[in-house]
Order: C-alpha cells, then sequence, then structure tokens
C-alpha cells in the first residue's frame, strides 16, 4: 500500500512551541513519514505508512498532547471557522475588558494623580478578587489548558509563561488578602491586565492573520456553488457536485463558468485572469477549453464537463497554494530549533531574577520580586518568532498565485532566491509555441498522399510542430488516416506506420546520426531553410526520402524584455533546445542570449544541467513541463510554463500560468522579498526580546506593559508580512 498524506485542523495551538512539540511527537511515531505544522494557518501536513499508523491514532496522539486535530475543511469553511473562533475570542476581551477597567482606574491612584479620584469600593481586596477571580479562572481556562497538556509532556510553552506569571499575580494577592488588611502591594491588575492584553493581542493577530488568507478566500470565491444543466432539451438548476464528466452545462453572458469542459457550441470570450493573471481575455470556440472561475463575457456558452468539481483546474490551484502555505522553508526551522529550548530559559531567567531581586537588590520585598519575575515571564512569550515565517510564506504565496505562479511548497520560495542561474527551452518557453508550416518541398510522391501520410502520423503527438504539420495537413486534404506503431524519437520527431508504409519524420540530425541516409542533394535547402531560422524535419516513406517541412515560431513579445530583467538580476541565463544550431542561435540573438545549445535531446538537458551544477551554478530549469521533464527534476527548482495545462501543474516546482516569460523575473521578486520580509520578522523578534527582557529584569517594565509589548510584537510581525501584498514589479 503506498503512503498517505492527510491536511489536518489544529486547534489550541499558542506559539511556535506548540507547533514545533506537535511536530516532534508525531514524527516519533511508527509509521509517520513527514510532519509540516504551520502556527499561522493552524493547519498541518503529515505523509504515513497506513500499515504502520492510522489516522485514529495520530489524532489519539495530538489529543494526548493537548491539541484537538481534525480533517481539513474546504477554505470556504475554514474561513467561517475562524469568523467563529475570532468572535468567541471577542467576548472573552470584552468581558475580561469590562472586569479590567475598574483595575485600570485604580492605577491613577499608584501614580499619585490627585485630580482623578479613585472610589473606596476599587481599592476593596474582597472587591478586587471578586472581579479577577473569574478572568483568571474562566476567561482564562484555555491558558490553563495548554499549559497542563504542555507539563505533561515535559515541554513548555506560552501558555506556561502566561500561567506562571498571572498565578503568581493572582495567588500571591489572595494570600495578602486572606492574611492581613492590607489594601496595598495587591496584583490582582497584574493578573487580569496581563490576560486582557494577551487576548486583545490574539484578536488583533487572528484579525490581521485572517488578511493573509486572502488569496485563498479570493479563489474559493470563484468556486460556483451551481450550474444550468441542459438535458433533453430541458435546462435546470443542479448543485455543482453533482455535475459529472459528460453533462451538458450552459454559460450565460456575465456568469462565472462552474466546471472545467469543451465548448460545444457558442462563441464567447473569457476572462482568465483570475486563475492565471492574464488581463486580456482569451476567445472561445467550439473545441477549445475552459476552466471553472473564469468569467465567460459576452457569448453564450455550450460546454461538455469533462472533470468532476474537486478534480478542476481551480480545486488544483487552491490545493497548491494550501499546500505552499502549510510547508515550511529552511529557515523556520532556525526558529523552531531556538523556541524549543526558549521556553525552558525564560523560566530559568525568571527564577534568577526573584532571587537576585529578593535575595540581593531589594531584600525580603515579596512585592518588588514578584513584579519583575512577572514581566520578564510575559514579555518573553515567543509568539512573534512563531509567525516570522509563516504569515510571510502565507502572503508571498498568495500573491504569487493571484498573478499566475504557483510555487508547489513553501520551501521553493526560499530556494528559488538562491539560484544564479536560469536555462530556458525555446519552444513555447522563449517562442509561442504555435509555429506554422512556412515551406513544404516534396518528391517522387504525390502532394496529397504525402500530407496525409505526415498528418496521420503527427496526429498521435501534442509537440508544438506536430500541431502546425498537422493543422496544414487537414487544410490542404480532405481525411487523414490512422497510423499505427506510432514511436516517438526524443528529440528529434517521430516513426510509425501509415497505409502500411513505414514512415519517419525527424529533424536532420537523426538523419544524419541515426540512419544510414545521405543529404546529399538536399543539404543545400536544409541549410537556407536553417539560416532563416526555421525548424526543419525531413520525411522519409519506406526508407526514400521524400519531402522536407519547414517550421517556423515567433518569439513572444515578452521574452526580450524578461532576459533583460533577468540579466539585471544578475543571473547567468542560457539556451537548452533541440532544434538546430542556426534556428537557435537566431531565436537567441533575438532576445539577448549569447549562450545557446542546440540539437540537445531531453536526456541531454538533463546532463547539461548536471554540468552546470558541478561547475557550481544553481539552476533554474524552465520547460514546457513535457519533454523537459528530465531537466526539470535535475534542476535546483524546475519551472514549468503552464498554460493552464494540467501536466504542467503536476510538472516542476513552480508553474507559470500563462506562458509570461516575465513571470519568472517577478517570481525571482517575490521570493526575494519574501525572504527579505522574513528576516526582518526574525530581526524585529530577537531585537525585541533581547532589548525588553532585560528592561523586564531592571524594572523598567512593568508587567502590565510587558503583556501590551508582547501582544504588540506579534501584531507588528503580521502586519510587517501583509505589506508583501503591495509588492511592485
Amino acid at each position: 500500500m503506498m503512503n498517505e498524506t492527510m491536511q489536518i485542523d489544529i486547534k489550541g495551538m499558542h506559539c511556535s512551541a506548540c507547533s514545533a512539540r506537535i511536530e516532534k511527537v508525531i514524527s516519533k511515531m511508527d509509521g509517520v513519514l513527514k510532519v509540516n505544522v504551520n502556527l499561522a494557518t493552524e493547519k498541518g501536513r503529515i505523509i504515513y505508512d497506513p500499515n504502520l499508523t492510522s489516522k485514529l491514532l495520530i489524532f489519539n496522539r495530538i489529543k494526548k498532547i493537548g491539541y484537538e486535530a481534525v480533517i481539513s475543511k474546504n477554505a470556504q469553511n475554514l474561513i467561517e471557522s475562524k469568523r467563529r473562533e475570532m468572535r468567541g475570542l471577542a467576548w472573552k476581551f470584552f468581558i475580561s475588558a469590562i472586569l479590567a477597567l475598574p483595575f485600570i482606574w485604580t492605577m491613577f491612584s499608584h501614580l499619585n494623580i490627585s485630580f482623578i479620584p479613585v472610589p473606596e469600593l476599587f481599592l476593596n481586596p474582597w472587591f478586587q478578587l471578586a472581579l479577577a477571580t473569574p478572568v483568571q479562572f474562566f476567561i482564562a481556562l484555555p491558558f490553563y489548558e495548554g499549559a497542563w497538556s504542555a507539563i505533561k509532556n515535559r515541554s513548555a510553552n506560552m501558555d506556561v509563561l502566561v500561567v506562571l506569571s498571572t498565578s503568581a499575580a493572582y495567588f500571591y494577592s489572595h494570600y495578602l488578602t486572606f492574611s492581613s488588611s492590607r489594601t496595598t502591594g495587591l496584583h490582582y491588575e497584574t493578573s487580569v491586565l496581563i490576560i486582557t492584553f494577551v487576548l486583545l493581542g490574539k484578536l488583533m493577530e487572528a484579525k490581521s492573520k485572517r488578511k493573509t488568507m486572502d488569496a485563498i478566500k479570493k479563489l474559493n470565491q470563484l468556486q460556483v456553488k451551481s450550474a444550468i444543466k441542459y438535458m433533453n432539451g430541458k435546462e435546470s438548476k443542479t448543485f455543482i457536485h453533482q455535475i459529472i464528466p459528460g453533462d451538458i452545462v450552459i454559460v450565460k453572458p456575465g456568469e462565472r463558468i462552474p466546471i472545467d469542459g469543451q465548448v460545444i457550441e457558442g462563441i464567447s470570450t473569457v476572462n482568465e485572469s483570475m486563475l492565471t493573471g492574464e488581463s486580456l481575455p482569451v476567445e472561445k470556440n467550439i473545441g477549445n477549453t475552459v476552466y471553472s472561475g473564469t468569467m465567460n463575457e459576452n457569448g453564450l456558452l455550450k460546454i461538455k464537463a469533462t472533470k468532476k468539481e474537486n478534480d478542476s483546474f481551480l480545486s488544483k490551484i487552491i490545493e497548491i497554494v494550501e499546500e505552499a502555505q502549510i510547508s515550511k522553508p529552511p529557515i523556520q526551522h532556525i526558529a523552531d530549533k531556538f523556541t524549543a529550548i526558549f521556553v525552558p530559559i525564560v523560566v530559568l531567567i525568571a527564577v534568577a531574577t526573584f532571587i537576585l531581586w529578593y535575595g540581593y537588590l531589594n531584600p525580603g520585598q515579596v512585592n518588588e520580586a514578584l513584579e519583575k519575575t512577572i514581566a520578564v515571564l510575559i514579555i518573553s512569550c515567543p509568539c512573534a518568532l512563531g509567525l516570522a515565517t509563516p504569515t510571510s510564506i502565507m502572503v508571498g504565496s498568495g500573491k504569487a498565485a493571484q498573478i499566475g505562479i504557483l510555487f508547489k511548497e513553501g520551501k521553493l520560495i526560499e530556494l528559488l532566491s538562491k539560484n544564479n542561474m536560469i536555462v530556458l527551452d525555446k519552444t513555447g518557453t522563449i517562442t509561442k509555441g504555435n509555429p506554422v508550416v512556412t515551406d513544404i518541398f516534396i518528391q517522387n510522391i504525390e502532394e496529397k498522399c504525402f500530407l496525409q501520410s505526415v498528418g496521420a502520423l503527427e496526429m498521435n503527438t501534442n509537440h508544438p510542430i506536430a500541431r502546425a504539420i498537422v493543422s496544414e495537413a487537414e487544410k490542404r486534404t480532405d481525411k487523414l488516416p490512422k497510423a499505427i506503431n506510432v514511436t516517438t524519437l526524443p528529440g528529434h520527431g517521430v516513426k510509425g506506420i501509415v497505409e502500411s508504409k513505414k514512415i519517419i519524420i525527424a529533424n536532420p540530425s537523426y538523419f544524419k546520426t541515426q540512419t544510414n541516409y545521405t543529404l546529399i542533394g538536399v543539404e543545400e535547402k536544409i541549410n537556407k531553410l536553417e539560416g532563416q531560422g526555421k525548424t526543419v524535419m525531413l520525411i522519409s516513406i519506406d526508407d526514400q526520402l521524400v519531402g522536407i517541412i519547414a517550421v517556423a515560431d515567433e518569439v513572444k513579445n515578452s521574452s526580450k524584455r524578461a532576459v533583460q530583467r533577468l540579466k539585471q538580476m544578475g543571473l547567468k541565463i542560457m539556451i537548452l533546445s533541440g532544434d538546430n544550431k542556426n534556428s537557435v542561435k537566431m531565436i537567441g540573438e533575438m532576445v539577448g542570449i549569447k549562450h545557446v545549445e542546440a540539437e540537445v535531446t531531453p536526456e541531454m538537458k538533463a546532463s547539461w544541467i548536471k554540468k552546470l551544477q558541478n561547475e557550481g551554478k544553481k539552476v533554474i530549469m524552465v520547460g514546457d513541463g513535457i519533454n523537459d521533464a528530465p531537466a526539470l527534476t535535475s534542476a535546483n527548482v524546475g519551472m514549468a510554463m503552464g498554460n493552464g495545462s494540467d501536466i504542467a501543474i503536476e510538472s516542476g516546482d513552480i508553474t507559470i500560468l500563462n506562458n509570461d516569460l516575465n513571470k519568472i523575473a517577478d517570481a525571482m521578486i517575490i521570493s526575494k522579498k519574501t525572504m527579505r520580509n522574513i528576516k526582518q520578522n526574525f530581526i524585529w523578534a530577537f531585537i525585541y526580546n533581547v532589548i525588553s527582557i532585560p528592561l523586564a529584569i531592571t524594572g523598567v517594565l512593568p508587567p502590565w506593559f510587558a503583556s501590551a509589548a508582547m501582544a504588540f510584537s506579534s501584531v507588528s510581525v503580521v502586519l510587517n508580512s501583509l505589506r508583501l501584498k503591495n509588492i511592485k514589479f
């Protein structure tokens, strides 16, 4: 049985120590191969062997360490669930804030502000006890539950710090209330204000984190809930999950296309910008493919469904974006290792602070020692550190998806920026990939028979050159026969049998190196055509050379500008193509690339990638995602030019949905700015702790201010990550 992957939602995480704890415990289970837990999305991804473990065992283990796991909901359900959680959090904060108001008022008496009278009731220890108790044991109950689970499992997290600090303040004040009649030296306000500020921070953080999920939310909003099904001459409204391949749906102007399918009637233009980032509408006619979530602009279309809702192009994009947001880049593991030991160190620092003040700096003064200790505990919560990476990855990958760039994993955002060389395929990458036949030369055979033979054979492949030849053959003949025993000649062409005739269609290099053919008499013509930048294919029938077909492909309008941008970024660029030397050289000159290698097979491309890597280069391979698969796999990062094809989404590490070469430069910019953003978050989180802990030890930061500062640090990290939504290209 194959390994299985499950996406889960995890409740109860409060800081990076929580996510690191879950990863550590679950990864040690028999049969668990890989675990990724994302604090920002509260999601996890687990790869496991079903022969050795099960979902139930994994869920029970997560529950045992104090968290709750369920199979991930779809994006809309997740957003609604987060909305409910936020409402609950808002109510808790509101109640806590109301109960905290009298304590805030009493703080004026500590500041000796005489013109603000403080009611005697607010200073009464029994009144303060009555207000603090529900906050400490009902509002803050989740903190106690989290802390107990952590301690049971021999770990420490933010909950432990909150519980230690607030419990110390509450129970010391409780002791004074029952053992004396003192109204001074109480710390009820400390525990209440810490809990209130922590809740405020969590609420602000949750609201900010919701914005980091905008990309998923917008993609999810493209999913249509119902469709107009056409059957037996009648139209009926049907839920989209009931549409199956083969069903016919009608889409009117101004409506979103509900399902992936093929146009069987009608002409219209379709806006695909929401999926590909390409602003210009695409004309759709009979036989064209359309995708769910795109907008039908001006004509009625009748579409035959080819996919189920869960298998649609849009569903795959949402799945890839979610996957990228869950997975961790290598830089996050540094933070995970740090936070695993950070909380225990903080507890030791807090104990040392208490001993220092109580024993040496102000001997016998419990109040002062306790105040400094509480401030140290609360200021040191590692929340900001835990959010530093996942929030940036979420926003960065979401921004990329909105402009038609899909990162399959979060780690690729980090890896992409570390590469220094780009290798480009030619056809479909630099050129439009829609070549047309420009020249046909025939000898010793009738034109009709020649065109039928080559058209029939090329119908069995999907290469752009093959499509050009088939299109020309169909224009100039009535009907194409059937080919059998069709075999692809990688990097060269195709061979097979048509009407009992053995046919080979291949480039000149194949005939020179793989056959005994002599090209005397046609070599001059081949050189002339190749000198014009055309791709030349030779055709043999029953071991006789009978013709030449020349095909030309236009360079994309964006290619030259894209190459200039990549060079300005300091990247070295080369072309690896299976086409002839003259054609590849000419294309290279047109876009500004000097280093070109021609007549390279798919296997040779992979060898070239390894050769460059052995020379110390870190290589990005860019191809069409099909015949470039070996090279895409061998490269440090494989980038597939997709144009909406399912095969392209499966190929490579990154997919460019609209085939615009400029998106490579855009992806590099997103990668670099996201990594810079993560480093900024880390620097802020570290500097915050380096500065704040000594201030707390020396008493400069009182506990209530420490809790506010801790909340602000987390929110500031999320807000900094949100700046990535405004990346300019």
